[in-house]
């Protein structure tokens, strides 16, 4: 009798160790983006939806025309089979469209929500206070809403992730700082933003600066040949068409990366805040308000990005 408790004692062991993601509490998030100008928005957006370990709340797009990246997110997650997830539209700041815009054009099968992207955030954490990863990877006019609406809301996200800022290195990975894009594009909301969270990790330039998608990668990609490479391949060849630029970097993919694989970056503990011109700077006597991102293993990023993106089979369900 003794040796069949033992036994069964054994396979049980067993038998959790083999599931050991099968109760696994899944991270919420909101994801605020603006897809369809750089193109790493639209291989953070196939990242999150590609990755089992996310609960997608809600995509928000953020900054310019609004309705017209909302468009393309419409049909990323139509085609990919992701219709249940709800997008949302932020203030629309221009008129232009994306360069990536011609990839959405007519398409109507799935519409966003009526409700504004910052509605939605406040509501979303305010039911859910100390769940929510709240990921924000380009401009932040919708971010500065959100503070107008409810100037607690921000406070109540789980943790905020951010690709947001320039820290120790600039984009040509030298010594100098730069004002960076997410940052200088809406000063007046980066300074809301930054003023308003104590809760957030910053990846800047100092870390995205290295994750370059070369040739190679974006062949294996085409060949992959399922509704989610193919789009990021065809937004890919629309984005090298209409800037002349060759090779990605996937600066928005790190901030989701920070919170899905933490164990490939080092970060310091530092007080942020925004000064005129778009520029980042850390003030070393005040205590923190935030972490910032120091150092990536890139290799592995990579390798792990690109299983990510190969090992998937997401299709739409007709």
């Amino acid at each position: 009798m003794k040796k069949i408790i033992a036994f069964s004692f054994v396979l049980i062991i067993l038998f959790w160790i083999s599931i050991p993601n099968a109760f696994a509490q899944k991270h919420k998030i909101i994801f605020d983006c603006d897809l369809g100008d750089d193109i790493d928005d639209a291989f953070a957006l196939a990242m999150i939806l590609a990755s089992d370990e996310f609960d997608v709340l809600g995509i928000c797009m953020d900054w310019g025309n609004t309705e017209d990246r909302a468009q393309l997110a419409c049909r990323m997650l139509y085609e990919t089979g992701h219709e249940d997830i709800p997008i949302f539209i932020g203030r629309k700041t221009s008129d232009n469209n994306t360069p990536q815009h011609a990839w959405g054009v007519g398409f109507d099968k799935l519409k966003p929500q009526k409700k504004s992207a910052a509605d939605f955030i406040v509501e979303t954490l305010n039911k859910y206070p100390g769940e929510v990863n709240l990921i924000t990877v380009g401009p932040v006019p919708n971010m500065m809403d959100v503070v107008k609406k409810d100037k607690n809301a921000l406070s109540k996200a789980k943790h905020i992730y951010a690709m947001f800022g320039s820290f120790y290195m600039g984009y040509d990975s030298g010594p100098r700082i730069n004002a960076e894009w997410n940052v200088k594009a809406d000063e007046e909301a980066s300074k809301i933003y930054i003023s308003n969270v104590n809760n957030i990790t910053f990846a800047g330039t100092d870390i995205t600066t290295f994750v370059k998608w070369d040739e190679g990668k974006r062949l294996k990609l085409m060949m992959r040949n399922t509704p989610l490479t193919d789009a990021i391949t065809a937004l890919t060849v629309l984005w090298q068409h209409k800037t002349s630029r060759e090779t990605p970097t996937l600066f928005d993919c790190v901030a989701i990366g920070m919170l899905l694989w933490p164990d490939l970056f080092e970060t310091r503990p530092a007080y942020v805040k925004v000064i005129d011109g778009g520029y980042t700077i850390i003030d070393e006597s005040k205590e923190p308000n935030s972490h910032v991102g120091l150092k990536i293993n890139t290799d592995e990023f990579l390798k792990r990005l690109m299983d990510l993106y190969l090992n998937q089979n997401m299709m739409r369900r007709d």
